[in-house]
This record gives structure tokens, sequence and C-alpha cells, in this order.
């Protein structure tokens, strides 16, 4: 009979495409995956791997069994929540991860939420860019929150993930609190900015990526920003008076002091923040009291609301919500 177990370490390393990378994810030793999936060929009775001196990839059998193993993966979660849904009372743990200005912005009301409910053990890590759909699909996680600038994710996934939209994230410009184009009865002009210490995250970033599609348009050469990790580092950078930068607003839901926040005249530039779990998950209690508390914390969230200028350099008035 093949052990569970075993197959879920089967599917990771038909993602991962190596046992070091199986391993790193999963928290085992190289040689642990390697006894276990050997010891899966044996119940199989069939060559899953091709090894060789240097690497393992799958056989046509192995490629087969690691499809079938997902199928059987996500039955067995769903006959777990099913059971779990029997349960008058939601408990056990659930890990969430997700990117930080996120877990920043939405730990303090799901602490509040969740403590009405001492039966669910909480976990809230962080993780970088690109990995919490495969913490969810992998079942390292419960629940992934996630950053989409594409538009495209959602739309992309399989089936066995369910997103839950949270909100949209738009693109700020923070200056210092002393700047002339803080005054919200100044039209925002990016051609006159352009001179300005630029901050931000480093290329491959997925808001760097935003804020060069927005320094294409300013005229001239693009402006070459100063770059650092984290949003927050640059932030309080801004808030000394050393320089401007285009940012989510999320980012800014700790309440940066001395940081003016101005709306940009291209409101295309953002990104949609979305829950995401396996398809099977949502019937477990926890975890379903645990969407609702992060659906409310993303509603409860007020970064500071910028003064939004039209794209024809007239002032609006109203916040931008």
């Amino acid at each position: 009979m093949l052990e569970v177990r075993r197959l879920r370490l089967l599917s990771e390393f038909a993602r991962r495409g190596s046992i070091a990378a199986t391993a790193t994810a999963l928290g085992y030793t190289p040689s642990a995956v390697s006894q276990q999936l050997a010891a899966l060929e044996r119940e199989a009775r069939v060559a899953l791997l091709d090894r060789t001196a240097r690497s393992a990839e799958l056989t046509d059998a192995g490629r087969r069994l690691a499809e079938r193993a997902d199928q059987i993966l996500t039955l067995v979660e769903a006959a777990e929540a099913e059971l779990s849904a029997q349960a008058d009372t939601p408990m056990g743990r659930v890990v969430v991860t997700s990117f930080p200005t996120a877990a920043v912005a939405f730990a303090p009301a799901l602490a509040h939420s969740l403590a009405d409910h001492p039966g669910i053990t909480f976990v809230l890590r962080q993780t970088r860019p690109g990995d919490g759909i495969r913490q969810v699909q992998s079942g390292e996680v419960d629940i992934a929150l996630i950053d989409d600038w594409t538009g495209k994710i959602a739309d992309q996934a399989p089936a066995t993930l369910q997103f839950f939209h949270l909100r949209r994230d738009p693109l700020v410009l923070a200056l210092p609190a002393a700047h002339p184009m803080s005054d919200p009865d100044r039209p925002i002009d990016l051609q006159s900015l352009r001179e300005e210490p630029w901050m931000a995250a480093p290329p491959g970033e997925p808001s760097r990526q935003a804020v060069d599609r927005l320094l294409d348009v300013v005229g001239g050469a693009r402006p070459v920003p100063w770059e650092f990790e984290g949003l927050h580092t640059i932030l309080s950078l801004v808030a000394r008076g050393l320089g401007i930068t285009a940012i989510p607003a999320l980012a800014l839901a700790a309440g940066d002091q001395g940081v003016a926040v101005r709306s940009l005249p291209d409101r295309s530039l953002a990104r949609e923040v979305y829950a995401v779990t396996r398809t099977a998950s949502v019937r477990r209690p926890s975890v379903a009291v645990t969407l609702r508390a992060i659906y409310a914390a993303a509603q409860d969230v007020r970064p500071p609301s910028p003064e939004p200028a039209r794209p024809d350099g007239e002032p609006s008035t109203g916040s931008d919500e």
C-alpha cells in the first residue's frame, strides 16, 4: 500500500525538481528524502526516479504517480475537512504566510479577532514574493497572503487553489512632510521631480517594477533610484528628508511620521491583494474562521489617505479609497 506521507514527498519533488530542494522546502535532510522516495519505489514496485551521481529526475511512472499523488492528497484533505467540519468549535493549528507589508498591516486586527477562538493556534510568517502559492500547494502553510501586480495570477491558478480578493492597493507618492509638493493643492508633476533623489526596492522586486513603470514617463533618461531592502526602511529615509519614493499604500498602514502621501495620476499602478488556500481546506472550521478574520483585517486597515490629483493636473476633493 502506498504511504500518504511519501506521496507528499513525491509530489513536492515533482514541483522542486531535486532532492535537495525538496528537503529544504519540507525541513528534512536530503538523505531522509532519498530514503523515503526509495521506500515509495519499493511500495510501488516500479522505478519512480532515474538517479545519477549528481541528480535525479522522475521516470514516466514517477510522473504519472506524482499527478495521482496530487489528486490523492486533495481527497485526503477534503475528507479531513469534512470530519473537522463536524466539530462545534474551530480548533487546531493554522499557518499563514504573507508578504511583509500585509503581515505588518493586518497582524493587529488578526490578533484581536482570533483571540475570540482559543482553540485555534495561529502562526503568521513572512515570505518572499512568489513563495506563498507554492507553500500552499505543498501543504507547508494553510493560507498565503499574496500580492499581484499583473492582474493574472488568480485567473491562471489551478482548481486545487481558491483565491479570495482582499483589497486593491495603489501605488502612491511618498514625500518628506516639508517637501513643496506635499501640498495637496499643488498638482503632481512627475517631470519636476525627476532630479529628486528617488528611492526604491532592488530590481526584481514587484514594487520596483511598478516604480520603474512610473519613472518611464518622466521624460528624458529615467532617474536611477537608490536601492534599499524593505519598504519601511525606504519610508524612514523619506521621513528624514533624504529622498522621495513611490510605494504601495498598504506599506503606510503603520502611520509613518514625517511622510506626506499624494495620489498618482496613473491609477493603473496598483496591486491586488489575495488570500489563497487549498480548495479542500476551506471547509475546515479553523481555516474558514481565519479567512474571515483576514478579510475583516484587510477591510479595517486605513493607510493615510492621499489627496488625489486629477490626470489633468487639477486637484480633486475627497479621499482616495
